[in-house]
């Protein structure tokens, strides 16, 4: 009669290609994979610094209906409770490029651009948006 606990142990391990076949499918499903996740997070962040520019602009035109004249600083949109806080720049983190008005004596911020290098997928380079 042969031994029953010998034969059992040499089933339950996995070989070393079994672990090699899989480690090359997974390294393969990732390489299909990454491109497509790392362009939709660049992708999401246009999405966001446009939509926060779009909202500090509109934000920024309120304020000047309001009081006929543009805020001094951001800071200042957030005091008044125009703003809940100062959206930031999703590309680069740095603080907003502030474009003053014509009329030196309507306030110090008439519009926010993006100080961000490099451009949109659009083309558009962001600085211009």
């Amino acid at each position: 009669m042969v031994n029953q606990s010998i034969l059992r142990t040499r089933d339950n391990g996995f070989t070393l290609i079994e672990l090699l076949v899989v480690l090359a499918i997974v390294a393969l499903l990732l390489t299909l994979a990454s491109p497509r996740y790392f362009q939709s997070i660049e992708t999401s962040k246009e999405t966001v610094l446009l939509h926060n520019l779009r909202n500090t602009r509109e934000t920024i035109s309120h304020f000047y209906s309001d009081t006929g004249r543009y805020p001094e600083t951001l800071e200042e949109l957030v005091e008044k409770k125009y703003l809940h806080s100062i959206p930031i720049d999703p590309i680069s983190e740095l603080p907003w490029k502030i474009i003053p008005p014509e009329e030196e004596d309507k306030g110090k911020v008439f519009d926010v651009k993006s100080s961000s290098p490099g451009a949109a997928k659009n083309g558009i380079p962001f600085s211009e948006l």
